[in-house]
């Protein structure tokens, strides 16, 4: 009797162990590595659960992998979604407080390469926080970007299936443009000055991929400021217009172009306007604008459920 309740208790201590070698056998053992747009080394002991991002863009791509909950602070124009908006706000990614981020205490800080301070991030190393700097600098490398930060997060998987959906866009239209003229397109960015953009910019490569030609792409200056007259020169088959203004003068940039009718895009009704968060933020948003900017350079091609187009042409 004594040794069967002895082997009872050894088998229940042996039940116990095995489950206890099965629980941390399934437990995530996180602990990793990374190397970010710096060339910088990232170590993370855990899932952050304290975001801080510190570009507007950056904002987007956490709201679209499910980790609103885990964003603890955001920068100024960081209102897509609308719940970001909510956040307490660390300044513009320009120009960042550190000290504000230092208070939220963020297990994590998302910068960029084009717009944080190297200063800034050194402050927050400083006070220990890891900061993960990202550089989409194309439309694949903001998708490789939304991977990378899915990684970060510890929800790869979400990030490797949004990664295959956004390519496979992506993919359509190039496959549909693929061996069509490419039309010369103007694209402004800003009403006064007028202003473009060269090859050297996320805008050049949603062109680029849409089949369109950037009539200013071998400017030196990547944001030159241009002449109405160089456009007149440039005989662009497109206008598209993309500012952060809204309203009356966005509508109003529009009807000036169309004053000019020797313009080939002018004189066959192409003038289009398009927000501009949707090709200039290296976000999940920027595969909507690219769909856009192609329906808009090859209208000839049948997109089945492209854009909407009102008839003043502007996209919705």
């Amino acid at each position: 009797m004594i040794l069967r309740d002895h082997g009872r208790k050894k088998e229940q201590v042996f039940l116990a162990l095995a489950c206890i070698v099965l629980l941390l056998a399934a437990a995530p053992c996180w602990g990793k590595v990374f190397r970010d747009a710096l060339n910088r080394t990232v170590v993370l002991d855990s899932p952050p659960q304290r975001i801080v991002s510190l570009a507007p863009n950056i904002t987007e791509i956490l709201y679209y992998l499910g980790l609103g909950e885990r964003v603890a602070g955001v920068t100024q124009y960081s209102y897509y979604p609308p719940e970001a908006m909510k956040k307490p706000k660390v300044g513009s990614y320009i120009r960042v407080n550190a000290e504000k981020i230092i208070e939220l205490k963020p297990d994590l800080v998302l910068g960029t390469m084009d717009g944080n301070s190297s200063h800034t991030i050194d402050l927050l190393g400083q006070a220990g926080i890891p900061v993960y700097v990202v550089n989409p600098r194309s439309v694949r490398g903001t998708i490789a970007t939304i991977a990378c930060i899915s990684d970060l997060a510890g929800v790869k998987e979400r990030g490797d299936e949004a990664a295959v959906l956004l390519t496979e866009r992506l993919e359509k239209i190039v496959r549909k443009t693929t061996g069509l003229d490419r039309p010369t397109v103007f694209l402004q960015i800003n009403i006064k000055p007028i202003m473009t953009v060269n090859s050297h910019t996320i805008h050049n490569d949603v062109i680029r991929l849409a089949g369109g030609k950037n009539m200013t792409g071998n400017l030196p200056i990547t944001y030159p400021r241009i002449s109405r007259e160089e456009v007149l020169a440039g005989k662009p088959d497109v206008i598209i217009i993309s500012s952060m203004e809204r309203g009356g003068r966005f509508e109003r940039a529009r009807q000036e172009w169309l004053r000019w009718p020797s313009i080939p895009a002018v004189k066959h009704r192409r003038v289009y306007l398009v927000d501009s968060d949707l090709i200039d933020r290296p976000s999940p948003r920027i595969i909507r604008g690219l769909e856009i900017m192609a329906s808009f350079i090859h209208p000839e091609v049948n997109w089945s459920g492209g854009r909407e187009v009102e008839k003043d042409g502007a996209a919705k």
